[in-house]
């Protein structure tokens, strides 16, 4: 039997990377998936590639009325939601003395705010369905320091995947955050970054980054009944790099 069988999800960021990945695991699992984005061409195109159980929805992710839409969206169309994957985020290229109070806000609001936007949105909809799980991506750098602004928000995501957990315990509503290391999306393997990727993987405990795949069969591990008795924790895909 799929291991997702019966499940309706929400994936935010999914028209490509990380997100797409999830969401073509997903599908092959049984459920049936809204994917959200900015990016509506290769959004579409990627719905379209899954079939009739995918649905695209261009969404702002930290507009609290896209929010509202996505959830009634996918009620509409498939029913109560019963998986939410915050995967969504942006990282910020610029040291402190250079980012401005703007470029902060903008990365908090993508990263931070986002995540609170979509467990709040969708926990309607999820005490229709009996109870559900909220995956919230964070990264190695939610509990090892990194860049400015990156760092911040994925601690943040971390405390509030906690605290969410602690809250929505009694409502059947698991909440766990996910940690990647260095993974092999476009925007990591593109030609620019390539050779300073490849001299990184080689201070990876494992040797290599990951591929999109194995975040994904994490993601998809704690959106099934196979993590049934897991909330409020961290899982962490990283190659050994935290262990050091």
């Amino acid at each position: 039997m799929a291991r997702l069988s019966g499940k309706i999800a929400i994936i935010t960021g999914a028209a490509q990377g990380m997100g797409a990945a999830h969401a073509k695991l997903f599908v092959e699992q049984g459920a049936k998936v809204v994917l959200t984005d900015l990016n509506e061409e290769k959004g579409n195109a990627t719905a379209a590639e899954l079939g009739e159980n995918a649905l695209f929805v261009k969404q702002n992710v930290t507009n609290e009325a896209d929010w509202a839409n996505v959830v009634a969206t996918a009620e509409e169309k498939f029913g109560p939601v019963n998986v939410l994957v915050n995967n969504a985020g942006i990282t910020m290229a610029k040291k402190m003395m250079d980012a401005t109070v703007e470029d902060y806000r903008r990365i908090v609001e993508i990263n931070q705010v986002s995540v609170f936007l979509g467990m709040k949105a969708v926990l309607p909809s999820m005490q229709k369905a009996g109870g559900g799980s909220i995956v919230n991506v964070s990264s190695m750098n939610g509990l090892v320091a990194g860049a400015i602004g990156y760092t911040d928000t994925k601690f943040a995501v971390r405390g509030m995947t906690k605290a969410a957990a602690m809250e929505l315990a009694e409502l059947n509503i698991r909440v766990n955050s996910v940690h990647p290391g260095v993974i092999a999306t476009p925007m990591v393997v593109q030609e620019d970054t390539k050779a300073a990727v490849e001299a990184f993987a080689k201070h990876i405990p494992l040797g290599r980054v990951a591929q999109p795949e194995e975040v994904s069969n994490m993601v998809l591990f704690l959106a099934s009944d196979d993590s049934s008795y897991s909330t409020g924790s961290e899982f962490v895909i990283d190659g050994g790099m935290t262990a050091r």
